[in-house]
């Protein structure tokens, strides 16, 4: 038995109980509301507004529909490209013609927008609760697209970025360069603005150190062991070439230290 869409939708953290799984078609404009509909260049933005509004005389869609709807669009014949997953708040207004809800894209499978390619085995339908849509088949999951590494020093990262970067294969240009150098690194708690500065050097690059930031949130440091990276961001202050001494790299982290002083009002106690 092939993959089917349950265990990629019970990964990402969804209760299929609280599931809506919608295929939208392609369609000018839809005759029973005057509702503009959308085609294969549509913008995210325009499929959202699409997505919000729902027929009023459609007794089909659920009166009080899941917290979550995942939403592909067509792909031809009884094929379905996932485009994302928006979080419904509930609807807003009820005129008689149109429904209007309150929804949001999430970061759910973001991994996998347009880039999951399921079976649709229910061409009429274009809405399934998601215990059914469970069982329908994977029929592939295209490579992501390579995003170019912007430069060391346009390296800013949030930590869910930071794990992305470590084990997606997109990322894969922005492992080998960070692979290729040592030096000092930041790591600023967003939520008081307080400085942590590191280094890379000897042995150990760049790559490997974050990796085990990545890992655990605190890569072995004590003073960062009690706090939640999720609010930490990360960039570089300097990279050396590999074969500088590590008596270099020493006096560029001190003086890193002393220019933030984030040994007084920082995370570093030494």
């Amino acid at each position: 038995m092939g993959l089917t869409l349950s265990p990629i939708l019970l990964d990402a953290g969804l209760d299929l109980a609280e599931v809506l799984v919608i295929r939208h078609v392609y369609i000018e404009e839809h005759t029973d509301t005057g509702l503009r509909g959308i085609h294969a260049d549509s913008t995210d933005a325009e499929i959202i507004e699409y997505t919000r509004r729902q027929s009023s005389k459609r007794t089909s869609f659920p009166t009080l529909p899941p917290r979550y709807w995942v939403v592909f669009i067509p792909e031809g014949g009884n094929r379905a490209r996932f485009w994302g997953v928006v979080e419904n708040f509930g609807e807003v207004s009820n005129d008689g013609v149109l429904r209007v809800f309150e929804i949001g894209k999430t970061d759910h499978l973001a991994d996998l927008q347009r880039r999951l390619v399921i079976g649709w085995r229910a061409p009429r339908s274009w809405k399934l609760r998601g215990t059914t849509a469970a069982t329908y088949p994977v029929l592939g999951i295209a490579d992501a697209e390579p995003i170019p590494f912007p430069g060391f020093d346009r390296l800013v990262l949030s930590y869910s970025q930071l794990v992305a970067v470590m084990r997606e294969h997109r990322y894969v240009s922005w492992r080998t360069a960070l692979s290729s150098v040592v030096g000092i690194y930041l790591i600023t708690d967003t939520r008081d603005g307080r400085h942590y500065v590191g280094k890379a050097d000897g042995e150990e690059n760049i790559r490997q150190r974050w990796t085990a930031y990545a890992t655990n949130g605190h890569g072995g440091n004590v003073e960062l062991r009690a706090l939640d990276p999720t609010t930490f961001r990360y960039s570089l202050l300097r990279v050396f070439d590999p074969s500088t001494p590590t008596s270099a790299i020493d006096i560029a982290e001190s003086h890193f230290k002393v220019a933030l002083d984030s040994r007084r009002h920082g995370l570093n106690r030494n």
